[in-house]
């Protein structure tokens, strides 16, 4: 940054490698620590608090009404990623911990846990190695929100608040059914899903809360009272699923709630880069994205066009490559879309840039230069469609109007007549630039992981819809933790 030009001017790559290593959320998880923590040295709280190495690790709440399969998603979601699994009956079956001693011997009394024991007793378990480094699930707490609200006040708050929800009648039906292995805590159900072992199953025993339909009604009508105040609770990160389907259908829409990510208060500046055949709309995708966000429209041929116009010196060094029908060498090329990528309205309000990477090693450069995308768009087109859209299209040299044979064919015979067909919409310039592309996209899709593709064989305002939605909205995570 050079600090004798005004207005100084943050360079690029400074957002890129913000957003990269998520400083902004780095920040904010340090003041909500310290607001929490309240250390009397602030300073060497957050040098400590940085060398941590856990900040991603997972922290989730699953609840739910009784009989909804809390206990058996909570074990399957613990067990694919690793983590510490926490239930009220876990933590006061602790033979260590004094505080749950003192939990016991007030259930000894027929009382009921204070709610402050409760927190103390999560707190001193979350404290542990396991919770710490692998993260944790706890299923069925908190019950109510005074108990989410009391977790809140000493710094206990998931990330991920998941519900299962059921019709009451089929949660009776479940209830009056469900049997527990008291040796292993496994649920089964007698009629659902028996087990195979003949020796658990002479140990199956009723649940302790009960299985008569009076019993289930009564603590339906507990969880519904409460339920819409946990809800608020933690609406920023709820997701409801339906339980009332098969177990392993729940388990994977629960894996993919817990893969989304909670949209980010920091400054998001779109760098999208738009891949596909040529003829698969990336220009009209761009001018979409350009008109609705504000973002600047960037072509790669374009630009060499403008060089050579305006005889500027890359231009000039570009002009022989072009007037021998000759591929322009990728660090001119790269060096007009560099200085144009740094220009001030493409550095506040973000790029969407088409025609260039080709290539692996040119999207290399592109993010060795500073200029890594957070969004590739593929929109992917048959080759079919690519020569009907092309090679049927037709240009009115008088108004500039670009018609098509079968869609938009012109209005009248003298327009037809005074049409002329581009000589790069040939049938054999468009295999060449198809055959171009098919050569490098399979290295490119390599290199770009995080690419969407987008069946752009439909129409435009449709193709947008889901370019849209996925620009707008985060990046899932990857829970594979194997």
């Amino acid at each position: 940054m050079d600090a004798t030009k005004r207005p100084l001017r943050i360079p690029p790559q400074f957002a890129t490698y913000a957003q990269k290593h998520e400083l902004f959320e780095l920040y904010r998880r340090l003041i909500a620590r310290l607001l929490m923590e309240k250390p009397e040295d602030p300073l060497t709280f957050m040098l400590e608090e940085l060398k941590r190495e856990d900040d991603d690790v997972p922290a989730i709440v699953i609840q739910g009404p009784p009989a909804s399969g809390k206990t058996t998603i909570g074990k399957m979601v613990s067990a694919k990623l690793r983590t510490a699994h926490i239930t009220p009956q876990i933590l006061l079956e602790d033979d260590v911990s004094p505080l749950a001693a003192k939990a016991r011997a007030i259930i000894d009394k027929n009382q009921s846990i204070p709610m402050e024991l409760w927190v103390q007793l999560i707190q001193a378990r979350l404290k542990l190695f396991d919770c710490i480094k692998k993260g944790w699930v706890m299923e069925g707490f908190p019950e109510n929100r005074e108990q989410g609200l009391a977790l809140q006040q000493v710094g206990i708050s998931p990330k991920h608040f998941v519900i299962l929800d059921a019709p009451d009648t089929v949660l009776i039906e479940r209830q009056m059914g469900k049997r527990v292995d008291p040796q292993t805590g496994d649920v089964y159900h007698t009629t659902f899903d028996y087990p195979s072992n003949s020796e658990v199953e002479k140990r199956l025993v009723e649940p302790p809360e009960g299985c008569t339909e009076a019993e289930m009604t009564q603590r339906l009508v507990l969880y519904h009272r409460h339920i819409d105040g946990l809800r608020r609770c933690y609406h920023k990160f709820t997701k409801v699923i339906n339980a009332d389907q098969p177990k392993a259908d729940v388990f994977s829409q629960v894996i993919t709630a817990l893969s989304s990510k909670h949209r980010s208060l920091a400054p998001h500046i779109p760098r999208i880069v738009l891949l596909g055949p040529t003829g698969c709309g990336k220009s009209v995708q761009a001018a979409l994205l350009a008109n609705k966000y504000d973002v600047i429209s960037v072509s790669s041929g374009q630009l060499v066009k403008e060089a050579i116009a305006n005889a500027s010196k890359t231009g000039e060094a570009i002009k022989p490559y072009v007037n021998r029908d000759m591929p322009v060498p990728d660090n001119l090329v790269l060096k007009l879309i560099e200085d144009r990528l740094s220009q001030i309205d493409c550095v506040t309000r973000g790029w969407v840039l088409r025609g260039f990477p080709r290539t692996r090693e040119q999207a290399e450069n592109l993010d060795t230069a500073g200029y890594e995308p957070n969004r590739v768009f593929y929109l992917d087109v048959p080759n079919d469609s690519v020569y009907e859209r092309l090679t049927l299209r037709m240009t009115d040299p008088v108004t500039g109007i670009i018609y098509h044979t079968l869609y938009n064919p012109p209005h009248s015979n003298q327009i037809k007549e005074r049409c002329q067909r581009h000589p790069e919409d040939s049938d054999g310039a468009v295999q060449k630039r198809l055959a171009a592309y098919n050569a490098y996209v399979e290295e490119l899709s390599d290199y770009y992981q995080t690419g969407l593709h987008i069946n752009a064989d439909q129409d435009p305002h449709t193709v947008f819809e889901f370019v849209e939605s996925m620009l707008v909205s985060q990046l899932p995570t990857n829970l594979d933790r194997d």
